[in-house]
Parts: C-alpha cells; sequence; structure tokens
C-alpha cells in the first residue's frame, strides 16, 4: 500500500482509508462518533422527533451544539429533515435507512453497557431494585 494514497480501488469496490486524515470516510466516523451524533442516533432509534424533543432527551446539549451536530448527520445521508411550514416552523428528524443500519450497533452498545453496569450494581448492592419509571 502507498503511503498517503486517500483509497484504493480494487475491481469495483473502493477501499477507504480512514486513518488518513483526508478520506471522505473519516468525516462521516467523526459525526458519528462525537460527543453528541451518538446520542442524536440512538435517540432516533425507536421514533422520529421534532428539534425541541431531540434537545429535551439529550440531556446537557445546547441548542447550537444539536444544530450543529443535526446539520453534519444530515449532511451524511444519516438523518433526514422534514420542516412544516407553520408559525413557527415545525422541524422534524429521523433515521435513513443507512442511519438506522449504523445507530443499530451503537444502539447495541449503549445496551450492553447499561446491561452490565446493572449487573454490577445488583452483584454491589443486592437489595438494588431498578425502578420502572
Amino acid at each position: 500500500m502507498a503511503v498517503g494514497v486517500q483509497f484504493t480501488r480494487s475491481e469495483s469496490t473502493e477501499r477507504y482509508e480512514v486513518f488518513h486524515t483526508n478520506c471522505p470516510a473519516r468525516e462521516m466516523v467523526d459525526h458519528v462518533t462525537s460527543r453528541w451524533g451518538i446520542w442524536v442516533l440512538i435517540s432516533l432509534q425507536a421514533n422520529d422527533l421534532r428539534f425541541f424533543e431531540l434537545r429535551e432527551s439529550i440531556r446537557g446539549i445546547s441548542e447550537k451544539m444539536l444544530s450543529q451536530t443535526l446539520r453534519g448527520l444530515v449532511e451524511d445521508g444519516l438523518i433526514w429533515r422534514r420542516v412544516e411550514p407553520t408559525t413557527p416552523p415545525q422541524v422534524t428528524y429521523g433515521l435513513t435507512e443507512f442511519g438506522r443500519d449504523v445507530g443499530e450497533p451503537l444502539a447495541d452498545l449503549f445496551g450492553r453497557i447499561t446491561r452490565k453496569l446493572s449487573a454490577d450494581l445488583e452483584t454491589a448492592l443486592p437489595e438494588f431494585q431498578p425502578r420502572g419509571d
């Protein structure tokens, strides 16, 4: 493999060199794995959400960071954006098929982590009973 090559072609498939700083796939990976990108993708797994619903579901995110994160994920084709012509405009976001495909392992990772933490807590505190609220 040549040093500094962005990607190589082998027959009809492209192989991206994600460790190269100019690789187009690297920017998408950065958006998905950013501090807020993961949470947006996980939040949209169950339902399409309006902007304020996303902001409320992702505690600690500012409107500015949510806007920037959504813009990047829309540009990458991971989520779609629909604007209703109302006053004020209602903006709804949802996962594209590609976004569902990418988000599924992230939701699985989140599930594995929370199950492990719950099991550790139950072992450390046998009286612990997770509440359903």
